[in-house]
């Protein structure tokens, strides 16, 4: 039974549901032969079974099963009228497809018995008129026959002639019925019909092994079912699975509450005793989770199907191909992304593959890829859908942005790729050239992007133009109960769920004056090398008002979250620990909040909401939609006008105490470097980089700087790639600022000057710079 396949598993647990099913129908049925609601729904069950076995290449069990169905279509239909000798046979149908599921789940195989003599007598009665339902030449039912004569008096061959529900290997019922035909010494007479509830009753008794000379076999038979793939299987009923599920969280929170309460004892019999409820809790919680789980071939397996119908309508030719369809993940889950992983699949099938003629001109195979890929990692179900088309064409979404007015020309120019292929997920955007009923209503990706979220989870897109496009989802295993990060804020806790957690970090005082800046009044930090924006709870939940540059000397704690593509940190009070949290949902009046997923209920009774990490990032302005969907609602034209000649510059402090400024485009990066990493090299400071020498220039003063043997930090703006970059030395970053150079042309007396937040700033270009100092970098570029 361990080497049987899932499917063959499931046929047989079902199959077995409904031959018990079909006994209980076919008995009721003697009683209202004219039931026929009960007629469709036995030839429903035997249709499903035929058209199964079929499928998994039963061939014996399919023949038998199709004779059965042909005889009930005709009942079903009215065209003839339930016998007791028609029931019979249907009722040995029954047996025997039981006697061969056993088989099959033994050893693998149908079993040995022929059934030839009982699919003959199964076509005999549907061919049989109304008028002839009780043949002559051929023996009535069993069942209701009277036996007199020698053969009588033996138990055996009477219990075996009363039960021809049972089927032996040797077939030896068919050849007691051939025995009883041609044996003149007996004479059969038909029963009245009245005494057929009284042997139906005695046909159930006799099948479940309650008496008689079969005793013995009957309980031996018992035995061996106890084992079986039958009585190891229980279907429940969903909503029992939830309300278990929902007794196992407020278990959880027992446990959770009772844990806090006995580490405040120094009772070892206490804590021994709650450290084995919360081992035995965490082991309930476990199972329970299991009994909800399941497969996402579930979610998957209409996908073909739709493959299939679009790609034909389409014109195109695609396979599928599946990869790690047994991964599980909870029942509720599994419901939310499947219409999420459809809307995907056909867009792939719509906008990513291409025609056979074109992918053929182009040197591909004409039949095109889509493969579905999951799998377990870090807590979290991953699911790839990828295919090799004709990837994303960046160029296009950008000029159907500005199009659009999501966002200005200036802005898809210094967009990254990233940032592009996120334009897709925007509400009414699309690429198509034509609405069709597949594709260009501008709707889709965007609910699909907000149903995927609803759930706790993200989706990133990868795509490269002409070789084809990736799509990664990343959903938590279940919503019930998750590990959750528990922080302070204003005297208050909040959970925060792990998934989204990166790391933790502590600040001291001194060192949270010192490396927390600030650009455009948004606190950031320096998190190994790249500037981190920092999100403060309180803030955000509005328990008190901004700092705007004030960093007071205390120790500061980080939370550096991840929220789709962007990291941000979240700085809190305090960091209390980190618990098995159970979700409960928000009231109806507070579900329009976004700053908050939900709420659990603490250790110690009190209340705790869960953060929503997307939520907080979008209201504090680190993800990019909000500020798109900012752009894309201001209708003015003047507006777009002025939005688009601000340019970003970069101000620094050269080190004289004078301000310099700098087109933002035109730097690189902004790095640190220790005083103690410069070197020298000729008639440079060169420092290493990546890999490489990157010459400095200073800027201001000129000329090459003495150091102390003090290590200090030195401040350099990058410009350039990694292999052809010089870096600029400045004495402090001052600010990003947005400036509308074209309302101010600077002094004429003092020509590249301009009054920028209250203070004379000198305008340079960057290029300039670097050529007039290092002309060797524009002459390997030219090389």
């Amino acid at each position: 039974m361990e080497g049987l396949d899932e499917v063959i598993k499931e046929f047989l647990v079902e199959s077995h549901e409904s031959l018990d099913q079909l006994d209980r129908d076919l008995l009721s049925l003697e009683d209202t032969p004219d039931d026929r609601e009960r007629l469709a729904s036995i030839f429903r069950t035997v249709h499903t079974i035929k058209g199964t076995a079929g499928f998994l290449a039963l061939p014996k069990l399919e023949r038998l099963a199709h004779v059965g169905e042909n005889l009930l279509v005709p009942l079903r239909d009215g065209e003839l009228e339930l016998s007791h000798d028609m029931a019979d046979s249907l009722l040995s149908m029954v047996d025997a497809i039981r006697a061969m599921l056993g088989h099959i789940e033994s050893d693998g195989a149908e079993g040995d018995t022929d059934y030839a003599h009982l699919i003959e007598r199964l076509e005999e009665l549907r061919h049989a008129t109304a008028d002839s339902l009780i043949p002559t030449s051929t023996p009535p039912a069993v069942e209701s026959l009277t036996i007199t004569g020698e053969i009588a008096a033996s138990d055996d061959l009477a219990e075996s002639i009363d039960a021809p529900g049972h089927v032996d290997d040797d077939d030896t019922h068919f050849e007691l019925l051939d025995h009883v035909e041609h044996e003149e010494e007996i004479a059969l007479h038909a029963e009245p019909s009245t005494t057929a509830p009284q042997n139906s009753g005695r046909r159930a008794s006799q099948r479940s092994g309650a008496g008689g000379s079969r005793n013995s076999s009957d309980s031996s038979d018992a035995g061996e079912r106890s084992n079986s793939l039958v009585d190891s299987t229980v279907r429940i009923d969903v909503e029992i699975l939830d309300k278990l599920m929902n007794l196992v969280g407020e278990l959880v929170l027992s446990r959770n509450q009772i844990v806090q309460f006995s580490n405040s004892f120094q009772d070892a019999a206490m804590i021994a005793a709650s450290q084995r409820l919360n081992l035995i809790t965490t082991e309930l919680q476990e199972s329970v989770m299991k009994t909800r789980m399941q497969p996402i071939r579930n979610a998957w397996s209409k996908l073909p199907r739709v493959v299939r119908d679009l790609s034909a309508s389409c014109g195109k030719r695609v396979e599928v191909r599946m990869k790690g369809a047994e991964t599980e993940l909870d029942k509720t889950i599994l419901e939310a992304i499947k219409d999420p992983l459809t809307h995907i699949v056909r867009n792939c099938v719509d906008h990513g593959i291409e025609s056979p003629e074109t992918r053929e001109a182009n040197g591909k195979s004409p039949e095109g890829t889509l493969c579905l890929r999951a799998f377990h990692e870090g807590g979290q179900v991953n699911i790839e859908i990828s295919d090799d088309g004709a990837g994303i064409n960046l160029d296009r979404v950008r000029a159907k942005a500005v199009e659009k007015g999501v966002i200005t020309a200036e802005q898809a120019a210094a967009m990254s790729d990233r940032e592009a292929t996120n334009l897709i997920l925007l509400p009414g955007f699309s690429t198509a050239q034509k609405v069709t009923n597949v594709s260009g209503r501008g709707v889709g990706m965007d609910v699909v992007k907000t149903n995927i979220e609803r759930i706790g989870g993200n989706l990133e897109i990868n795509s490269a133009y002409g070789e084809g496009t990736t799509l990664r989802i990343k959903i938590p295993l279940t919503l019930a109960i998750v590990p959750a990060l528990i922080v302070k804020t204003g005297g208050d806790q909040y959970a925060s769920p792990q998934v989204s957690l990166l790391e933790l970090v502590r600040l001291d005082g001194t060192r949270a004056k010192d490396d927390i800046h600030f650009i455009h009044d948004a606190p950031v930090y320096r998190l190994r090398g790249n500037l981190l924006p920092l999100v403060y709870l309180d803030e955000q939940l509005e328990l008190r008002e901004p700092r705007l540059r004030q960093i007071c000397d205390e120790t500061i704690n980080i939370v550096v979250l991840q929220a789709e593509d962007r990291q941000f940190g979240l700085v809190v009070d305090g960091i209390t620990d980190t618990q098995e949290i159970v979700v409960k949902p928000l009231g109806r009046r507070l579900k329009g909040i976004s700053t908050f997923a939900g709420s659990t209920i603490m250790g110690d009774g009190s209340v705790a909401l869960i953060l929503d990490v997307i939520g907080l990032a979008q209201k504090a302005n680190v993800l990019t939609e909000r500020r798109d969907q900012t752009l894309r609602g201001q209708s003015s034209d003047a507006a777009a006008e002025r939005l688009s000649a601000l340019q970003s510059l970069l101000v620094v402090d050269p080190g004289d105490g004078s301000r310099v400024a700098m087109p933002l485009s035109t730097v690189s990066r902004l790095e640190e470097f220790l005083t103690t990493d410069i070197e020298r090299s000729g008639h440079f400071e060169v420092v290493q980089y990546r890999g490489h020498i990157m010459p400095l220039v200073r800027l201001g003063s000129g000329g090459m700087a003495s150091y102390d043997q003090v290590e200090e930090r030195l401040p350099v703006v990058v410009y350039g790639s990694d292999k052809k970059s010089v870096g600029i030395v400045v004495g402090r970053i001052v600010d990003i600022v947005q400036h509308d150079l074209s309302q101010d042309d600077g002094d004429a007396a003092l020509p590249g000057r301009h009054v920028i937040q209250g203070r004379v700033t000198e305008l340079i270009d960057l290029e300039q710079l670097v050529r007039s100092v290092c002309p060797s970098i524009f002459e390997h570029s030219a090389a």
